[in-house]
Order: C-alpha cells, then sequence, then structure tokens
C-alpha cells in the first residue's frame, strides 16, 4: 500500500539510534528518548497559497531530516511506524558531508 500525503504533509520514517552508550551498557526501549531524525518516504503536492497556486515543498522522498520532538501524528501501516507532519515541523534537512577540500 502506497501513503500518499495531501497539500504540505510528509511521511517520515524514523531513524533509530544506537541501542548501547559508548561504555555497551545497554539501554531498554522504555529509557530511550524517540530519535528525532528521520526520512522522509513520501511528500505531499504542495502547501496551497492564498491566490489558490499550490507552492512546491522544499523536501523530496529519500531526504534525511531532523524534526521536533513532539511534532506529527504517530500511525502504523503493515507493522512499520510512521509520522505524519507538516513540512513547517521541520527543523532542517541534514546533507551528506560535503567533498574534501581540493
Amino acid at each position: 500500500m502506497n501513503l500518499r500525503p495531501l497539500y504540505d504533509r510528509i511521511v517520515v520514517k524514523r531513524i533509530d539510534e544506537k541501542e548501547t552508550t559508548r561504555n555497551g551498557i545497554f539501554i531498554p526501549d522504555s529509557a530511550q528518548e524517540k530519535p528525532q531524525e528521520g526520512e522522509v518516504v513520501a511528500v505531499g503536492q504542495g502547501k496551497m497559497s492564498e491566490d489558490g497556486r499550490l507552492a512546491a515543498l522544499d523536501v523530496k522522498v529519500g531526504d534525511r531530516i531532523l524534526f521536533g520532538k513532539y511534532s506529527g501524528s504517530e500511525t502504523k501501516l503493515n507493522g512499520t511506524e510512521y509520522l505524519i507532519m507538516h513540512e513547517d515541523d521541520i527543523l532542517c534537512i541534514l546533507q551528506p558531508a560535503m567533498a574534501a577540500a581540493r
């Protein structure tokens, strides 16, 4: 089943962080905070402006993003958890490290 969000909404899959500390101590799921980093898996068509035009979104499928701790609505589909949020809830897009200076 494909998800197609409406307007300026996006669907995000959380990227899980490591479950152990540097010293090898296991941290149970109940004590961990949920990660605030995710990968965009679907985007809507754009944000509707006051004059009725659709403005394209800045994010695209495959982008890695950071979002607020309480952003979006959680949903589960086929055993996978997703967040559905507005583009405005995104704090930044993570870009790969730039190539070494020449």
